[in-house]
């Protein structure tokens, strides 16, 4: 279930990690790490790391060592998504972004839907699975619901022209072409000597498709008779040369490749190349292209967040990502 898993929790903050912020000044006690005027407490920590615990066991993985290389990254990325949903709830304010309690009991709605078949009691078990709370569970689709509406308003500029989709369909035609194709039949085996008494019978006038079906070694194709459509170049080099080479309804000899030896014969004649036109496919590079703007846009975004906060969040000792390590602080 998508909001009673830590996977994707920990998943989210794997870029976050370089740049966290780190400096002076004092972490209350019970904290982790203080975010501006946003305190991490000890407690919620606690909670991701037992939420991983459970993830772990469900998925028969081994959960780290205290003290191992791999626990420390997990513990690093625990923090990094704490003190990245601060921020994004703080940087929240100033973007005029807040979420409802209707919003939030919606989504709810629609993850039970969509993951439990609407299914209260098994919404139940997986809370009991993975340890958590109805408010925890509230709690993190506020924080999806945040970042969904940040990207939203971050984002919101991020339009592509007609002349720049145009740009990139001129310079990218070969990604909407079709190559030259071919229907053919083949019947692969893997000795030479069978596959040249099978072309003897073949030009004897047996049927090739009643003998692609007994004999053939290629599952994709021996049920149909051996019949395939291939696409010029995308097939091994000898199987392409011929198989393009061959007169409409002409057998081939039998051919080597990597994968045995090959009778091919041409059913049809070659079907030209094509280029698919640019109405069929702008609106698509469109949406391609203002994906990658707005992708780019969040990065900035969040790229300049952390360097706004920089010099705002200070850890407890034993908690500063490797990078700030050594600005950590403690009281008492």
């Amino acid at each position: 279930m998508r909001y009673l898993t830590i996977t994707f929790l920990l998943a989210a903050v794997a870029a976050v990690l370089a740049g966290c912020g780190g400096g002076g000044g004092q972490v209350p006690s019970g904290a982790v790490a203080q975010v501006d005027n946003q305190t991490i407490t000890q407690s919620q920590f606690d909670q991701l790391l037992e939420q991983a615990k459970r993830s772990y066991k469900i998925q028969k993985r081994p959960f780290p060592k205290a003290g191992t290389t791999d626990y420390e990254a997990l513990k690093t990325q625990a923090v990094a998504y704490l003190v990245q949903r601060a921020e994004f709830a703080q940087e929240a304010d100033n973007l005029g972004v807040s979420v409802s309690d209707k919003e939030i009991n919606d989504r709810l709605t629609q993850i039970k839907k969509q993951f439990l078949g609407g299914s209260e009691a098994r919404y139940q078990k997986q809370l009991k699975q993975q340890g958590l709370t109805e408010a925890q569970v509230k709690d993190d689709i506020k924080n999806e619901l945040i970042q969904e509406k940040i990207f939203k308003k971050v984002t919101a500029d991020a339009k592509v022209g007609d002349a720049d989709v145009k740009k990139y369909y001129d310079q990218h035609q070969s990604q909407y072409g079709t190559p030259e194709q071919r229907d053919v039949a083949h019947i692969l085996v893997k000795t030479k000597s069978l596959a040249d008494k099978l072309y003897d019978r073949i030009k004897a006038g047996a049927n090739f498709s009643k003998l692609a079906k007994q004999y053939s070694q290629d599952p994709g194709s021996k049920n149909a008779g051996g019949k395939l459509t291939i696409s010029k170049g995308q097939t091994v080099g000898p199987f392409d040369q011929t198989a393009f080479l061959l007169s409409t309804g002409q057998v081939s000899r039998p051919i080597h490749t990597s994968f045995g030896y090959h009778i091919i014969k041409a059913l049809g004649p070659i079907k030209a190349a094509r280029t698919t036109p640019y109405s069929q496919v702008k609106e698509s590079i469109r949406q391609q292209l203002a994906q990658t703007k707005k992708n780019g846009a969040m990065t900035k975004w969040v790229n300049d967040t952390k360097k706004d906060f920089a010099n705002k969040i200070h850890y407890q000792v034993g908690y500063a990502p490797p990078s700030t390590s050594t600005a950590a602080t403690t009281t008492g």
